[in-house]
Order: C-alpha cells, then structure tokens, then sequence
C-alpha cells in the first residue's frame, strides 16, 4: 500500500483522484496549495505526487524539482488542465514520471500511477548508498542535487556522457568526477580540447602517426585516443571538433579501433567518452555543422548543468569555500563579508558563472589585501557598475538591510529575463570598455570562449568602433 499526495485546488479533481487512488488500494493525502504540498511532503514520506500545474500559489511545473528533492524522493505525475507540448517537455526534462491532461480517463491516469509504484518497489530492492567523491563540486542546491544523482548514475555504468552547461559552469569538473567514481578511476583520464586542435594536425592529435608517415614526423607519436586506453576520454567543447573528423571519429566510438597514421595495421583502446559543450548541439545539427548519428552516440546519458544566476542559494557556499582557498594560497587569514558584499554577490547575474564568481574573489582579495573583511569596494569595477546600471535601468534600488530584496519605484518589478539580459548587455559594455576590445583580455577576465564572446557580442548588437 503505497502514500499518494494530490496537489490540486480543484475540489472535484482532488476528490476523483482520491477515488481513484482508493480504488487501487492505496492511500491518498489531498492538499489545495504548493505551500501545503511542500509542508506534507517534507513532513512524510509519499511514493508518488500528483502534481496540478496552475496552483493559487506558484506553478506546479517550476516547482517540480523541489518535491524531488523533499526526504522521501517520490516519483511525480503532471496532471493539468491546461497541457501544451512545451510543457510536457519541460516536465519530463525536469524529472517528472508522466505529464497527464486532465481531460484524460482513469485508466490513463491510473496506468502511469501503478507503473511508478511498480518501478519504485523494484528500485528499492537494489539501492545502496553511493558515497561519491565530489571533489571541487560545491553546493546543495535542488538543482545542482539532480546533477549529481545523474553523476551517482553514471558512475555505475560505463555509458557515453555528454555535459551540457554555459561557460563557466563546471563541465570539466563533473567529467573528471564521473571518471574518479567509475571503475577506470585508477586509469588515465585523457583531455581533448576540440577547440585548439591544429586543424592540419587533428588526425596526428587524435589517431598517432607511425615514424616518417609525413614531414616532420621524426618519430612515431601515440595519439590521445590510445593514450585513453582503459580510461576516459573527455572530448571538450565537442562541438568544435571539426566536420571532416567527425565521421572517422564516429567509427572509433563503434568500433574502438583506429589506424594511425601511416600504420598498416588496425589498434585497439578500451575507452569511455564524456564530452563537454556550451553549444546548442540539436542546432548545429540542423545547420549541418554536426553529424546526428555522431550525437547519438555522445549522448546515451545527458547532464544539464545548471548555471550559477539558477541556483543562487549555492553562492555563500561557493564565495566561501574558494575565499578560504584563495587566502591559503596567498597566505592571507579568511576572511569575513559584509553583508552588502554577499547581497551585490547574490543579485549580480554572473554570465561567467562560476569561473567568473572565482576571479571576481580573487580580485576582491587581492584589492583588500590584510583587511580582513571584504567590502563592495573590493569588488571589480565592470560588476559593480553592471549593477548600479541595471539598479537604474530597472527603476530599482537594492535594499542594503535585506539581501536580494529588491524594491519597487515604479510599482512593479520587470520580468526576471529581461532585467538578466539588460545586465548581460551592459556586462559586456562595461568589459569591453574595460580591455579596450582586447579579445583576449575580455576572454580571460569574464571566463568565456572566444566563440561565446561572438555570440554575446552579435546577440546584443554590439560592434567595434570604426
């Protein structure tokens, strides 16, 4: 007999459902509201929850990874009287079991029920507790908590992973945590970055070459691949890895077998492959600019990294943790925040991510040297006037007594997206201005690609002085 909680404010919807669940003997607990419905689920364990979408106190969907997240980890079950395709997406994305309409019978109600109370039954017959090592990975945010049940997932299988996430965000450090707790931790784990690969060197780079199989070659090399034997072999931002190599990429990955470079004979190399990008890769598709099948076999296992502006509760935690690094490497005492440093901290939106957050803490050390509190003063110039600019902009004002809290001018806030997007907008503004269009400097200082910089630089119109 499992426990089913309803969230739903339809009195009838609520009652049919409780019938519904009765029926199949179990017991069903009913609430009108996200509040009673986050109360109930952290008060008991519930196997699964029937989640209504448009509730009187938030949207069920955006509120989905919370109730994943509550002790009893229930399975979730969408059913909404308002259904669209980009729903049912978002939730199964996010983690939910099915996405029901409401106009649907009982039986199609009651089948995806059974079905997720038959997979919890056999899913608690195997699980065990996995101590990972999440060397570097900080924070407990909802978010961030579903990457690392997918990093438990992956490190119990020797699957292809693909690490999907902005600029900044931590790719490369899930990767080598998903190689640390798989069973090839005691072998290599081979970096490939896609992006610097010479272009007229890349089946050298990737394959080897056998002694005088071109000019130059005075020596025979092994190649990354075989150098991954055993190991993992993380391809980073493989979306740049070049059109021509793909398709001889592609055999390797089905084969595990490759010639290189004017070898005779074929090569064997037991590998695992994670492969990390910033790029829309279904996009790039689309345009030709990426083999399908080749996707399909990057992606047996996605994890979606999520970026720092969406899990902001992790920031204090982070700020902490590399501020203690930081000062032990330049031999400072920790140092304390005043609470205006952690609230410009938590409201800036950090388009670097957590790359940028680290270099923006290490300028903050740097310019307070022995003073053992940081204040905003500290912080670089480009961020804090990104945002007085977009406190402006914005018609707001930061409320130096509360964290976050932003108060109204105008009577009403602007939509979040908006106000990220005048503050990326006026981020690089201020960046470029700062390195006098110095490509390599504005790379290096906000943490991005050369490419990202581009595309951030084309999205906002912004072009360089004749």
């Amino acid at each position: 007999m499992a426990e089913i909680l309803i969230v739903d404010d339809d009195e009838g919807m609520r009652y049919t459902l409780s019938v519904l669940v009765k029926q199949l003997r179990h017991n069903p607990f009913c609430v009108s509201s996200l509040k009673e419905g986050f109360h109930a689920a952290s008060s008991a364990p519930f196997d699964v929850v029937l989640l209504d979408v448009n509730l009187p106190d938030g949207n069920g969907l955006s509120s989905l990874s919370k109730f994943r997240t509550s002790p009893s980890d229930p399975e979730i079950i969408i059913i909404t009287g308002y259904g669209n395709p980009d729903g049912a997406e978002l939730a199964i994305r996010t983690g939910a079991w099915d996405y029901i309409e409401k106009g649907a019978s009982l039986k199609e109600i009651s089948l995806p029920l059974t079905r997720a109370l038959e997979y919890r039954t056999e899913k608690k017959k195997f699980k065990s507790p996995v101590v990972l090592n999440r060397e570097g990975i900080i924070g407990n945010s909802p978010k961030l908590q579903e990457c690392i049940d997918y990093l438990a997932q992956a490190a119990t299988c020797d699957t292809s992973v693909l690490v999907t996430g902005e600029t900044g965000t931590g790719k490369e450090l899930f990767a080598r945590a998903i190689h640390k707790n798989c069973t090839r931790r005691n072998k290599n784990f081979v970096v490939v970055d896609c992006a610097a690969l010479p272009e007229n060197l890349v089946e050298s780079v990737l394959f080897g070459h056998e002694k005088g199989s071109f000019t130059g070659a005075d020596r025979a090399e092994e190649g990354l691949i075989k150098q991954a034997d055993g190991g993992t072999l993380f391809l980073d931002e493989v979306g740049e890895l070049p059109l021509k190599i793909q398709k001889a990429f592609l055999r390797v990955l089905q084969e595990h077998c490759f010639r290189p470079i004017g070898s005779k004979k074929e090569v064997r190399s037991d590998f695992r492959v994670v492969s990390a990008t910033n790029q829309d890769l279904n996009l790039m598709v689309s345009e030709g600019r990426f083999r399908e099948d080749l996707l399909f076999r990057l992606r047996s296992l996605t994890i979606r990294l999520p970026s720092l502006r969406d899990r902001t509760e992790d920031i204090r935690e982070l700020a902490t943790h590399y501020t203690d690094r930081l000062c032990d490497r330049y031999g400072f005492a920790t140092k304390d925040f005043s609470p205006e440093f952690l609230e410009a901290l938590h409201t800036y939106g950090w388009p670097g991510n957590v790359r940028e957050l680290i270099n923006a803490l290490e300028r903050s050390i740097a310019m307070a040297q022995r003073l053992r509190t940081l204040f905003t003063i500290h912080l670089p110039t480009r961020i804090r006037a990104a945002l007085a600019r977009a406190s402006i902009r914005s018609g707001l004002r930061v409320n130096n007594s509360q964290p976050g809290n932003w108060e109204k001018e105008n009577g009403a806030l602007p939509k979040l997206h908006a106000l990220l997007e005048t503050t990326e907008r006026h981020y690089i503004e201020d960046l470029i201005s700062f390195t006098g269009w110095d490509l390599k400097k504005a790379c290096s200082v906000s943490g991005l690609s050369r490419s990202r910089f581009y595309e951030r630089l084309k999205k906002h119109q912004i072009q360089r002085p004749a």
